[in-house]
């Protein structure tokens, strides 16, 4: 998730372990000059950041197969497991998601905050329960180490892509997930992981950034968090932190390329969702009507 701005009341230590009060939260937005909105964040904190929601979408998706129509894919993403990010909020967003019985599951990266490996262990452990009857796959986010985090999810029987594409076969039909590092962005590294693919392809990009270059290879679809859907969201403002993307939040499509980003599960910077609340997705796939 890109920086959102820290009042300066909050020092470099805690804003980067995660661990500050309620009262510390609140004191440092006054102090920033917002206080009014101070009551609002702290509803953010106690309450709002802990209400997961099972966002149940259906995405039209160009050249699927007729044999795929109605696939159900699982979405978890930016789990952020940390001192703020408990293992009770990390669990019940896998058992919402197991509750859905998805067909395929895909986890977005971000499994920890800032690398920090005191929980890449139960990490891997709140999402080992996963299971679908096509496979458990996932990228990592920037947050994430190249050797641990990965090495943890394998051992969870969890398929972990780093720029690599790998293939299953659902009704006689070949689905390819292509799977990218948080670095690669240029659209020739990106052609280079998915050529040979199908025309049934998903491209998991752990931030929406990588859009226009998904448009340009005429990528049928594409998921990414990274985002938190702006984590704060001000009424009238939007999500301030998130503007940069080219899609902070939810379905859109650009040319033949469709795209879901989702709010993810944890929070980073600041333990506070307002007018964001945490979800887990289920993506219903299906053709591109034709226009009659």
């Amino acid at each position: 998730m890109p920086k959102v701005p820290v009042p300066p009341v909050i020092s470099g230590d805690k804003h980067r372990s995660g661990h500050f009060s309620r009262r510390e939260i609140v004191n440092a937005l006054a102090a920033a000059g917002i206080g009014t909105i101070a009551g609002a964040l702290d509803h953010g904190y106690v309450y709002q950041r802990r209400h997961l929601e099972v966002t149940r979408e259906t995405i039209p998706v160009s050249g699927l197969a007729s044999a795929l129509s109605g696939l159900r894919i699982g979405f978890l993403t930016d789990l952020h497991r940390s001192q703020a990010v408990s293992h009770d909020m990390a669990a019940g967003a896998v058992r919402a998601l197991l509750a859905e019985r998805p067909d395929l599951i895909v986890l977005g990266g971000d499994y920890v905050t800032w690398g920090d490996r005191r929980y890449v262990a139960a990490a891997a452990d709140a999402l080992a329960p996963l299971e679908a009857p096509h496979g458990v796959f996932a990228v990592l986010g920037n947050h994430d180490d190249d050797r641990d985090m990965p090495h943890a999810l394998a051992a969870k029987g969890i398929t972990v892509l780093r720029d690599a594409r790998t293939r299953v076969t659902i009704k006689g039909e070949s689905l390819d997930l292509a799977g990218l590092r948080f670095w690669t962005r240029k659209a020739g590294d990106i052609a280079r992981v998915i050529r040979g693919a199908s025309s049934n392809l998903i491209l998991l990009a752990h931030t929406p950034s990588r859009l226009p270059e998904a448009t340009a290879l005429a990528i049928p679809l594409m998921l990414s968090g990274h985002t938190h859907g702006g984590q704060i969201v001000l009424p009238g403002l939007g999500a301030i932190a998130a503007r940069e993307f080219p899609v902070i939040a939810g379905v859109a499509r650009r040319e033949a390329t469709a795209v879901f980003v989702s709010r993810g599960v944890g929070t980073v910077y600041l333990p506070i969702r307002l007018n964001c609340p945490p979800e887990v997705a289920v993506l219903t796939l299906e053709p591109v009507r034709p226009v009659s």
